[in-house]
């Protein structure tokens, strides 16, 4: 690949026309939408998906490259998986860093000093417009205070430090199957073979996906 089709190798807006739309259920935290798009060849499709208000992860690692999981059932797929911290974007336009360092908290009560935005992605842009920005949070240390009271399907949740390399062979023997541990674990993986952790993005880097506020 030349340097130029490098360069050109990125996603990019776009809009196709909508004719109608309309907003068939509306759930706690998300909703289905329904839209007619006008296809390249002038016809119309209906497309339905999910409307989502966005996610951050953290993937928190340690001195002893270990990583900060917890099992958590969901419901949906009839599994305890295991995950790093995750949480949705609950406030429109909250700054994703600040979500990230409260759900790090919240999930697992722990605080970290170095943080980096690790890969964003979309989970299943064929069907919901949910993006996910996971982080890497280094230079961990105990929360202070009093662990943050879980209730629900949080209150049965079971917490581990695991080596990376561990995690990592459990995904690709097919024993975990959580999408930000996955990509949270390969793309940790990724970069120490390329420019290495501390060339990762700031914790503060745009995110057109999600726009915030500092």
């Amino acid at each position: 690949m030349t340097q130029q089709s490098h360069d050109l190798l990125a996603d990019t807006p776009a809009h196709w026309s909508v004719t109608t739309t309309s907003t068939p259920f509306t759930g706690n935290k998300t909703s289905v939408r329904a839209d007619e798009v006008v296809m390249p060849d002038g016809g119309t499709a209906r497309r339905d998906y999910q409307v989502h208000p966005g996610s951050v992860a953290v993937l928190a690692l340690d001195e002893r490259d270990r990583v900060t999981v917890i099992e958590q059932y969901r419901h949906p797929v009839r599994h305890k998986l295991w995950e790093i911290p995750a949480g949705l974007l609950d406030v429109p336009g909250e700054n994703p860093l600040h979500a990230a360092q409260r759900e790090l908290y919240e999930e697992a009560h722990v605080k970290a000093e170095d943080w980096r935005v690790l890969i964003d992605l979309y989970t299943s842009p064929g069907g919901s417009d949910e993006a996910v920005r996971v982080f890497l949070a280094r230079d961990l240390s105990v929360a202070q205070g009093e662990r943050f009271a879980v209730s629900e399907e949080e209150a049965d949740m079971r917490h581990a430090q695991v080596p990376l390399d561990e995690l990592a062979r459990g995904l690709l023997a097919g024993r975990l199957h959580n999408t930000c541990l996955a990509t949270g674990v390969l793309a940790v993986l990724a970069a120490r073979a390329g420019d290495g952790l501390d060339a990762l993005r700031p914790a503060e880097a745009p995110w057109p996906a999600r726009p915030f506020t500092f």
